[in-house]
C-alpha cells in the first residue's frame, strides 16, 4: 500500500522534533524574535525553530508575453527569509497562494482585472462578471521557496503592453496542528509589460491608515491584508448580482464606513453585500468611531502620492457613495443640476472656499464643533489651596479664549455655556462615598464655579468648593476642570446653525494628608482612543481626556440617578448599570459579541436616553472584517496595565445588573469582555470572602495562562 506523501512529511516533522528535543541538553536552541502577542512566543523553542512559523510572500518579477500568457515569480519564506515548501513536504505547513492580474487602462484611474469569474445570483437570477483570483494555473519550482506561476487566464488579444499592470498574490500557511494558527500575507508587483517605467498608479489610501483602527486589515478569511491588493478586485467592473450594489473600492468603503448615517439607511433601507456562499454582510448598523466628515482619517495627507485626490478630483462615484440620496442623472438633491460626467465636479467642489459649510470639499465636510471660527475656550488649574482632609479646597484656574483674553465667568452661566470642577479621591482608586448626603453620585463631587467663583480680567479665577474633603481622607486627591461654550455659525445666513465645543480637560493632583503626591495610574492613553475616534469628546463636548473620565467612571458609579428617567419603561424597571471605566469600556468594545455569549450592556444617560451598545462592531476574534481584535489589549492599554496582578487595594465594583455584585476589580475588568455565565462562575470560584481574588495565580504575567498568552494570536 502506498502512503500519501503528507504522511511521510508528518513522520519527518515528528522525527525532527524528537531529535531537537533530545539534543536540548547539548545545545539550547535560541527563541526567534516573536512578541508576547504571538502564539509562537509561548511554544517550545525547539518546535518553533523547526516549524519556523510565519509567512512572507514576495513577488520577484512578472511578465506578459505577446500571446497574453501571464507569468509571475513568487518567493515564499518564513520571517527570517528562509525558504518554505509550498506543498508542505520539506517544511511544515502547506502554503496556499492565489494570484490576480489587473491593469489600469490608459486614460483611467482604476484597475480592470483580467482574472474574472461569472457569478449568478440564486435570488435575482442576475449574472455578473466579477474580478477575482486566477483558477487553474500551474506552478513550476525554480529554487527553494521560489515558484513561477503561469496563469490560466491570458491577457486579452491586443492588450496594451505600455499600460500599468499589477500582479497581486495572497496566501496562507496552515500551522494549526502545531497550535500556531494560520499565517497570512499578500504582495503586489506593479510593472509595464514593455519594460517602460511605471508612471500611472493608483495610490489614494494606504494600508497603515486602515490599520490605525483595524489593528490588522484582514478580509475574506484573513488572507487579504493590504489596500494595494484589495483595489485589484474591488474595481468598477465588479457588482454583487444579489443586491445590485457595486463593490468598487471607493464606493464600497465609503458606504461601509458611513453605514447607519447613509441617507438611504436613515430612510429605512439597508446597505448589504452578499458574498461567498451567499453570506450576508449588513453594514447598515456601522457607526464610524470618528465623524464621517473627517475624510483625512483615511486620506492621510502626505502618506500616499494621491492622498489629495478627494480634494482635487471629486467624482460622482466616490461622493455619491456617502451622499447616496443624490441622483446625478436628474439633479435631485444636487441643487437640481444633473451631472452626466465627472468633468465638471471640481468646478464647484474646489478643495477649499472662503466660507465653511460651502460647496468646497473641506467646507462641505466642516464639523461644526471643530469650526475654525471658534473664539475658543481654554482652561488650566494653577493651584489648589486648603486641599487637606476636612477642609474645602480653593482652586485657582484660568479661563481664556484662543487669543489669550480672559472669558468673563458670568458669560458661562447661559446654556450651553458651562464650567465645572470635579473633586475625586483618592487616586489609588476613586470611589470615596463620604462627600455628603446631598451628593447622589458616589465617588466624586461636581460643582459649578459660575455660581460663586470670581475671575479677574485676565481670566484668572478662584473657586472654593462647597463640599469638604472627608475628614478621614488620606493620600492624593484630584480636581478636574471642564468647560464648554456655545457658538452660532454663519449668523444671519440661511445656513445659520448652533453648535457647542469644549475645552481640553485638565486634572490637578494634591495630597490631603502630607504624603507624596501620587497621580492615578495610567491605564489607557487618549491618543490610543483617538486612533479610531479622531477626537474623543463626550457628554456634550465636555469630557475628552481619560484622566477626566475616570474621576466619575469609578468603582461605585452606576446610572442609578438617570435610570428612573429612562425613555424605555422596561429599562426603568431594571437595576442600575455599572459605568465603572474598565467594565464599561470593555463591554462597549465587546459590542455585538455580547449577544453570542448571553450578555448585554445598556446605559441610561442624560435625559433618560437609552444607550444600547450591543450593535458595536469592534469585537473580531477572527479576521471577519471587524475594526479591531480585542485580544490585542495594547490597542488601548499602555504600560502593560492589562497584566496581572493589578495594583493592590483597588475597590470592589458596584454592579447591580452584573452576575456578581459587588465584584472584585480583576474579575470586573475581565468579565467586561468575557461576558458568559461560565466566565463569571470561574472567577467566583477563584475568589474567597476572606482573602479575595486569586486570578494572578493562573493569569499573572509569568503564569501559564497569563493575559498575554491567552490573548496571543
Amino acid at each position: 500500500m502506498r502512503m500519501p506523501s503528507s504522511v511521510f512529511a508528518v513522520a519527518r516533522w515528528a522525527l525532527a522534533v524528537t531529535v531537537l528535543v533530545g539534543s536540548v541538553a547539548l545545545v539550547s536552541a535560541p527563541k526567534p524574535a516573536f512578541t508576547v502577542h504571538d502564539k509562537a512566543y509561548y511554544a517550545d523553542p525547539n518546535t518553533v525553530n523547526f516549524v519556523r512559523p510565519g509567512l512572507m510572500i514576495k513577488l520577484q518579477s512578472a511578465a506578459i508575453a505577446a500571446d497574453g500568457t501571464i507569468t509571475a515569480s513568487v518567493k515564499l519564506t518564513d520571517p527570517k527569509g528562509l525558504p518554505l515548501d509550498k506543498d508542505g513536504i520539506t517544511t511544515p505547513g502547506a502554503v496556499s497562494v492565489s494570484f490576480i492580474a489587473a491593469t489600469i487602462p490608459k486614460g483611467q484611474t482604476q484597475y480592470t482585472a483580467y482574472t474574472t469569474r461569472t457569478q449568478t445570483s440564486p435570488i435575482t437570477n442576475v449574472t455578473a462578471v466579477q474580478a477575482g483570483a486566477d483558477s487553474g494555473g500551474s506552478f513550476t519550482k525554480t529554487a527553494d521557496g521560489v515558484y513561477t506561476y503561469t496563469f490560466k487566464t491570458k491577457a486579452p488579444s491586443g492588450f496594451d503592453a505600455s499600460a500599468t499592470h499589477s500582479i497581486g498574490v495572497y496566501g496562507s500557511r496552515d500551522l494549526s496542528e502545531f497550535d500556531m494558527g494560520i499565517q497570512y500575507d499578500d504582495d503586489v508587483l506593479t510593472f509595464v509589460p514593455n519594460g517602460a517605467a511605471v508612471t500611472q498608479v493608483r495610490d489614494v489610501v494606504r494600508t497603515p491608515a486602515c490599520n490605525a483602527c483595524h489593528d490588522q486589515l484582514a478580509f475574506h478569511g484573513g488572507s487579504r491584508r493590504s489596500v494595494e491588493l484589495c483595489i485589484l478586485c474591488h474595481t468598477p467592473q465588479t457588482t454583487d448580482p444579489d443586491t445590485g450594489n457595486t463593490v468598487n473600492f471607493p464606493v464600497m468603503i465609503h458606504k461601509i464606513h458611513a453605514g447607519s448615517s447613509l441617507p438611504s439607511v436613515q430612510a429605512g433601507g439597508k446597505y448589504q453585500i452578499i458574498g461567498f456562499q451567499q453570506s450576508v454582510s449588513d453594514w447598515s448598523t456601522v457607526v464610524f468611531p470618528a465623524d464621517v466628515r473627517r475624510c483625512e482619517v483615511c486620506h492621510v495627507q502626505g502618506a500616499s502620492t494621491q492622498a489629495a485626490n478627494y480634494l482635487n478630483k471629486p467624482s460622482r462615484a466616490a461622493c455619491g457613495a456617502c451622499h447616496d440620496n443624490v441622483n446625478f442623472a436628474t439633479g435631485e438633491n444636487h441643487v437640481n443640476l444633473p451631472q452626466i460626467s465627472d468633468d465638471q465636479c471640481a468646478n464647484c467642489h474646489i478643495p477649499q472656499g472662503e466660507l465653511e459649510f460651502d460647496a468646497s470639499i473641506k467646507g462641505a465636510h466642516t464639523i461644526p464643533e471643530q469650526s475654525a471660527t471658534r473664539p475658543g475656550v481654554n482652561v488650566d488649574i494653577v493651584k489648589v489651596d486648603n486641599g487637606t482632609a476636612g477642609n474645602k479646597p480653593t482652586v485657582t484656574f484660568t479661563l481664556r479664549d484662543n487669543s489669550g483674553a480672559g472669558i468673563p465667568l458670568g458669560s458661562m452661566t447661559t446654556t450651553p455655556n458651562r464650567v465645572a470642577l470635579v473633586l475625586a479621591g483618592p487616586t489609588k482608586d476613586y470611589g470615596y462615598t463620604n462627600f455628603g448626603s446631598d451628593v447622589t453620585t458616589g465617588g466624586y463631587v461636581s460643582e459649578d464655579p459660575t455660581k460663586t467663583g470670581q475671575c479677574s480680567s485676565d481670566g484668572t479665577c478662584t473657586y472654593t468648593f462647597q463640599h469638604a474633603i472627608p475628614a478621614d481622607a488620606k493620600g492624593t486627591f484630584a480636581i478636574g476642570i471642564e468647560a464648554r461654550r456655545g457658538l452660532t455659525l454663519l449668523p444671519g445666513t440661511t445656513k445659520q446653525m448652533s453648535t457647542e465645543y469644549g475645552a481640553i480637560n485638565k486634572v490637578s493632583y494634591f495630597s490631603v494628608d502630607g504624603t507624596p503626591v501620587t497621580p492615578r495610574r495610567k491605564v489607557v492613553d487618549v491618543n490610543n482612543c483617538n486612533k479610531c475616534h479622531a477626537f474623543l469628546s463626550l457628554h456634550g463636548e465636555n469630557r475628552n481626556q481619560i484622566e477626566m473620565c475616570v474621576l466619575c467612571h469609578n468603582a461605585s458609579e452606576t446610572d442609578k440617578a438617570r435610570r428612573p428617567t429612562a425613555t424605555d419603561p422596561a429599562q426603568r424597571a431594571m437595576p442600575p448599570q455599572s459605568v465603572d471605566f474598565a467594565y464599561m469600556i470593555h463591554r462597549i468594545h465587546t459590542g455585538e459579541q455580547m449577544l453570542e455569549d448571553g450578555g448585554s450592556f445598556t446605559v441610561i444617560g442624560f435625559g433618560g436616553s437609552v444607550n444600547d451598545f450591543t450593535e458595536v462592531r469592534y469585537p473580531a476574534f477572527s479576521p471577519t472584517g471587524q475594526p479591531g481584535d480585542r485580544r490585542n489589549c495594547s490597542m488601548c492599554h499602555v504600560n502593560g496595565s492589562e497584566q496581572l496582578p493589578l495594583q493592590p487595594g483597588l475597590n470592589q465594583v458596584t454592579s447591580p445588573q452584573g452576575l456578581l455584585n459587588p465584584v472584585g476589580p480583576t474579575t470586573n475588568a475581565c468579565i467586561g469582555c468575557h461576558v458568559s455565565t461560565a466566565a463569571a462562575s470561574h472567577a467566583l470560584a477563584q475568589t474567597t470572602q476572606q482573602l479575595g481574588e486569586s486570578c494572578e495565580v493562573c493569569h499573572g504575567s509569568d503564569a501559564q495562562f497569563s493575559v498575554n498568552q491567552v490573548h496571543a494570536r
